[in-house]
């Protein structure tokens, strides 16, 4: 059995998809129930709730777990308990590069090493998703405003971080490593609007925000060292976050997606 948290989430709710079509089973973990595959099992818990994970981890051999709740050596704890002897971390690239911003993430990456279970950590980098922010806008008057218009990363789809996941959850030969996951270049904001206009058929106008109305923006729905560490990433990336990973590469044996392809195929929700 294997336990999926964030079982409704981007990663999750694909992961969760790969995993039973290949016919493991699995458990998906979220606070509310959502529509998921026949024959996966469905727990209601919270990882803020170590305790409330308990029925979801008995009898389960590995699990794939989100830097979510305070406590992850409760978690891991509770975990083990259960006979779960693998984890795989979906952490943050900003662990690595911005501990101190990323501190959340570092904690969880602290735990998983010192839990005693065979452990692969994920630090994906920006995800190609976040681009659904912009939906509203361009379905509105087809224009993004974003800051850093000129600055690229190689954000990662996060079908591919699933995918990656499933891979490492059925097969041995990954516990220990810490795993740095990007998509196959650095694409700029102004590139991605104009990726999604060529998805749609229609030019979408690129507007550049200053870094204090981003900013504004962002801590409407992210902690500010969260917010900070983001924006720093965004306009002033390291030569480690800029990096393209040969990790997807390796471990799927075939070239990580591109965010057009993102676009294309989640164009709908531009329309």
């Amino acid at each position: 059995m294997i336990v999926v948290t964030g079982a409704t989430g981007k990663v999750g709710h694909e992961l969760v998809r790969l995993l039973s079509e290949a016919e493991e089973q699995v458990t998906g973990l979220s606070r509310q129930p959502a529509p998921l595959p026949e024959g996966v099992r469905h727990s209601p818990a919270d990882l803020a709730e170590p305790a409330s994970l308990k029925e979801a981890f008995e009898g389960a051999e590995a699990l794939f777990l989100l830097v979510a709740g305070e406590d992850p050596r409760a978690i891991l704890d509770m975990a083990k308990a259960g006979g779960i002897r693998r984890v795989v971390l979906l952490s943050s690239q900003g662990a690595g590069t911005r501990p101190q911003a990323y501190r959340h993430a570092a904690a969880f990456e602290d735990a998983v090493r010192g839990s005693g279970l065979d452990w692969t950590i994920l630090r994906p980098g920006g995800f190609t998703s976040n681009a659904f922010a912009w939906a509203e806008q361009i379905r509105a008057d087809r224009t993004v405003a974003a800051p850093f218009g000129d600055v690229g990363l190689p954000t990662i789809d996060p079908a591919d971080i699933a995918e990656v996941a499933a891979v490492i959850l059925r097969e041995a030969g990954h516990a220990g490593r810490t795993y740095e996951l990007t998509g196959p270049g650095p694409v700029t904001p102004r590139e991605r609007a104009a990726m999604i206009g060529e998805a749609l058929g229609a030019a979408v106008r690129f507007v550049e925000q200053t870094r204090e109305e981003a900013r504004t923006q962002m801590l409407q729905f992210m902690p500010e060292p969260i917010a900070e560490g983001t924006l720093a990433i965004l306009g002033e990336p390291t030569a480690a976050e800029q990096k393209v990973s040969p990790d997807v590469q390796r471990i799927l044996g075939r070239a990580p997606r591109t965010f057009a392809d993102w676009a294309a195929r989640n164009i709908a929700a531009f329309r």
